[in-house]
């Protein structure tokens, strides 16, 4: 992916942001402090299988603290005007992370933790999420699904990986209507994402009013990707983009953080990732 964006020319429009790794205390913004030093001990110890579809090695703990650091780098550089928005090109991904356990390569939830960071470090009373990944960001959901303070979009193909986003998934409590899922059927393409983005997520998004906006930019749904049922073509998420930036033009200053989650192929990834970045930028 960095060589890509490196090759393509377009890398040195950006501005370079160098992670440092998040603390144990913002990580437990989200994530139970068991589960955090649990995750510690077994990374130690030599890793392993934490479970059917995640597995680390001993290196794992540091780098996923990196990951949630690149997040909150990001979110910081925003928030100080230094930059407009950013896209942190991050591994491992965060959304199907719980607060008790990891999940689907997933072990901290960094767009869930930049959420409570913004609001707890920053003073931010409401944050958007939107989720293009093709796979349903569980965890995500599960952490704000009765907090009427993070409005949580998602749009994903279902039935598939990991089995949930119903559109009835509204949330619950005083968070009920503050979760949006928009399933998507197999073959699915551009004209049902658009009718989405356009005519649900948008005019929720503007009625929600959010201080800022978080992107879990997953682009697994390519229609090139390995591990796809949908069709969508590269320029798609430059389309995504610019409906998501209008939201945010007109409700926080245009404040953008974007986090990578999946994506699987070699050539179609990079290739998504730059009309994100151009149309982001």
């Amino acid at each position: 992916l960095v060589n890509g964006i490196k090759d393509s020319g377009f890398g040195e429009k950006l501005v370079h942001l160098e992670p440092t790794p998040a603390t144990v205390e913002q990580v437990q913004y989200v994530h139970d402090a068991d589960y955090v030093e649990a995750l510690r001990a077994f990374c130690a110890s030599g890793g392993g299988l934490l479970g059917l579809d995640t597995g680390v090695s001993s290196d794992s703990f540091d780098v996923a603290l990196l990951a949630v650091g690149g997040a909150i780098k990001a979110v910081d550089a925003v928030m100080s005007g230094e930059i407009q928005n950013a896209f942190a090109a991050v591994r491992p991904p965060g959304h199907h992370a719980f607060p008790e356990r990891a999940k689907g390569f997933c072990l901290f939830n960094n767009v869930a933790i930049a959420a409570r960071y913004l609001q707890k470090e920053h003073g931010l009373d409401k944050v958007l999420i939107v989720d293009w990944d093709i796979h349903h960001g569980d965890g995500t959901s599960y952490c704000f699904y009765e907090d009427p303070s993070v409005f949580y979009f998602s749009i994903h193909e279902y039935p598939f990986y990991p089995g949930t986003g119903r559109a009835s998934e509204d949330g619950a409590g005083k968070g009920k209507g503050y979760t949006m899922n928009v399933p998507v059927q197999y073959g699915a393409g551009i004209v049902e994402y658009l009718d989405a983005f356009q005519n649900k997520l948008k005019p929720a998004a503007l009625d929600f009013k959010p201080n800022f906006v978080l992107i879990s930019a997953g682009f697994d749904a390519h229609e090139d990707d390995p591990l796809s049922g949908i069709l969508l073509a590269s320029s798609a998420y430059g389309q995504f983009t610019d409906i998501v930036r209008e939201i945010a033009d007109q409700t926080c200053d245009g404040r953008i953080v974007s986090l990578l989650e999946g994506g699987y192929s070699l050539s179609a990834m990079p290739e998504s990732v730059l009309e994100h970045l151009e149309h982001l930028s």
